[in-house]
């Protein structure tokens, strides 16, 4: 199995939504963010995240469970289940890597031992150090300053960008009305980053610091 190395991008989206038709519920009802309680923004959505035109190849937000689920299953994925999106965030699996990891450690944050190089609130000091083209949102929002734009910021575990922090990725657990996010965002620290922390959401839910990615589907089993 093989994770995208990245979130997908607006223009990824942008693609799937002409070509199969689909208005997000964002687009219809407004896009969510958190102000002491969460606020529907309309004009928020998937192509227009802060209420603005956003860079094509910034991840594509405000798109529910679901809508992310048919966008994977359009390019023949599927959405990562939690367990499959924790493996491939903190263990190295690679052969070979190259890049300073170690194959079969498992790392406390998805950039490695430290959480520097991601884009999350303070800690990982992405005020200080802004990876090239990111954008500042802040004006239209109550904390942090948004998403950077996708393969920006500091590769991680198994050469994959943004697994902590940037925005939530949906991932599977069963078929239940909530459905994990994971890696935390922007809008938070680094605890959040964390393969422990646990965090869910409604399926239907829409929000500016929530994305996803994809990974392959299974190989059927050989009949030889």
């Amino acid at each position: 199995m093989k994770m995208d190395i990245s979130e997908v991008s607006i223009a990824e989206f942008s693609q799937f939504a002409d070509k199969v038709g689909l208005i997000t519920k964002a687009e219809k009802e407004g896009g969510m963010v958190y102000e002491s309680g969460w606020v529907i923004k309309k004009g928020w959505n998937w192509a227009t995240p802060y209420g603005i035109p956003s860079p094509p190849d910034e991840p594509a937000v405000h798109i529910t469970f679901d809508e992310a689920s048919a966008f994977c299953e359009w390019k023949g994925k599927r959405l990562p289940t939690r367990r499959e999106w924790i493996d491939a965030a903190y263990t190295e699996n690679r052969k070979n890597p190259s890049d300073g990891f170690q194959k079969g450690k498992t790392y406390r944050f998805p950039t490695g031992d430290s959480p520097q190089g991601a884009n999350c609130l303070n800690e990982c000091e992405i005020e200080a150090f802004p990876p090239p083209g990111k954008n500042n949102y802040s004006s239209v929002l109550d904390r942090g300053s948004g998403q950077a734009r996708i393969g920006t910021t500091r590769k991680g575990v198994n050469g994959l960008f943004d697994m902590g922090a940037n925005v939530w990725e949906w991932a599977v657990i069963g078929e239940g009305s909530h459905q994990a996010t994971m890696g935390g965002s922007w809008w938070y620290g680094v605890r959040q980053m964390e393969a422990d922390y646990g965090a869910t959401k409604p399926r239907d839910m829409g929000v500016v610091y929530i994305g996803f990615r994809c990974i392959q589907k299974k190989e059927p089993p050989s009949s030889k």
